[in-house]
């Protein structure tokens, strides 16, 4: 017997799963939130998932639902649509950077080929799903999990290569 959901499901849904097969996703924090009202608490989840495809694409995003797994389902989905593209150059960042957001700060520094990735936790999800093999990272303020995220995805956005640099300003790489 047919399930009621998949009467009204999309057929071109299944399409769009094959294609997402090569993007990742990993959930780095959920929280339970409460919300007062006459009647009560309400008790409802926030996940916080990221998502990339190993190969200079990574997106963020949260989602909130009255069960874990619906919340978790939110966040991938708008973190796969929320997806940018990141410069890496053999396996490393570009240059050194620095991501901000509200009192956390992430410094990134570009390592040598095989050093692995020397940072924590909530940064490690975001450069691993990007894609990049070699980075030192610190972290300097509040260590909120969404906090070091999104700075860590601010300063992954702010890397511009050599080609980009030399573009911009109307010259060649040599001369620069």
């Amino acid at each position: 017997m047919e399930r009621e959901k998949d009467k009204f499901r999309n057929p071109n849904r299944e399409r769009t799963r094959r294609e997402d097969s090569e993007i990742e996703k990993n959930l780095v924090s959920v929280r339970r939130v409460t919300k007062v009202v006459k009647g009560g608490r309400t008790m409802r989840f926030s996940a916080l998932v990221v998502a990339g495809d190993k190969k200079g694409n990574v997106g963020i995003a949260t989602g909130k639902a009255s069960e874990v797994p619906m919340a978790v389902e939110k966040a991938t989905e708008k973190a796969k649509k929320n997806m940018h593209k990141i410069n890496i150059v053999n396996g490393t960042i570009p240059h050194e950077t620095v991501g901000k957001f509200s009192t956390t700060t992430v410094l990134m520094f570009p390592a040598k080929e095989g050093s692995g990735l020397i940072c924590g936790g909530s940064v490690r999800a975001v450069v691993e799903l990007a894609g990049i093999k070699d980075v030192v990272t610190k972290v300097h303020g509040s260590t909120n999990k969404i906090n070091v995220v999104k700075a860590t995805l601010n300063a992954l956005l702010t890397l511009k290569t050599k080609e980009e640099i030399a573009a911009k300003r109307g010259k060649s790489v040599e001369e620069i």
